[in-house]
């Protein structure tokens, strides 16, 4: 299996990356700036013996991103799986945000899927099948108390993932999405020792989930014939 991951040198995409990995399938993925985490994510893939290339890159830029599939094309043929795990949030009040703000929230998580889904359909088409992950939130699902604008475009991750998959299904590609709870990632290192305390017991099961989690879900998800159009909710019980 040919496998792309936006956002992962870090977190959720960097674990579903080494996840993957290690089944022995070829992986490619893309960060946003830091060569650094970039470099590092490719090392421990390559100390496994994965097949794996890496860039840099804004998903927010179409060419930019029609260029890494052309890169990805070349290297692999084509790709099986894309995860549409790139995101960024912002934790405050609405009224309080300047609009080059919401604007790099909404470019970033709902026009790079966007724009990564629709490169991927395109190649996905011309081989006969494909599958499309989308790494969405809980809050897309229910919206978060000063998180207006990152609910927003996981609401739009949700319904994009719904529409895409009705029109889509007859091609033999499958669009799902992953809403995720919390998960004990860098994204919510903001909390501090009382509020993840308060938070955690606002969750049935007492605790985060873990980056392995999620990635397990997408593995299910790839690899589950018959289920496309869902949302799959991994909260611990939170919603």
């Amino acid at each position: 299996m040919r496998i792309f991951i936006t956002g992962g040198t870090k977190g959720i995409g960097k674990k579903a990356a080494m996840h993957f990995a290690q089944k022995g399938y070829s992986i490619a993925i893309c960060g946003s700036f830091d060569k650094g985490a970039l470099q590092n994510t490719l090392s421990q893939l390559q100390a496994i013996d994965a097949e794996a290339i890496g860039f840099l890159g804004d998903i927010s830029d179409y060419e930019n991103v029609v260029d890494m599939f052309d890169k990805i094309k070349k290297k692999f043929g084509g790709i099986d799986l894309l995860v549409n795990n790139a995101g960024i949030a912002y934790n405050g009040y609405f009224a309080d945000m300047k609009p080059y703000e919401w604007q790099k929230i909404i470019n970033t998580n709902l026009n790079g899927v966007i724009n990564c889904s629709h490169t991927a359909v395109n190649q996905m088409l011309s081989q006969g099948r494909g599958v499309i992950v989308n790494i969405s939130s809980i809050w897309g699902n229910v919206g978060a108390s000063c998180e207006a604008v990152y609910s927003a475009t996981k609401g739009g991750i949700n319904a994009f993932t719904k529409a895409l998959a009705k029109e889509l299904g007859s091609a033999n590609i499958r669009i799902n999405a992953v809403a995720a709870g919390v998960v004990n990632t860098e994204m919510n290192a903001f909390l501090d020792d009382d509020e993840e305390k308060e938070l955690i017991n606002q969750i049935p099961l007492r605790r985060f989930a873990t980056p392995q989690e999620i990635a397990e879900t997408i593995d299910f998800i790839a690899h589950s014939q018959y289920i496309t159009g869902q949302i799959i909710t991994i909260d611990g019980g939170l919603t």
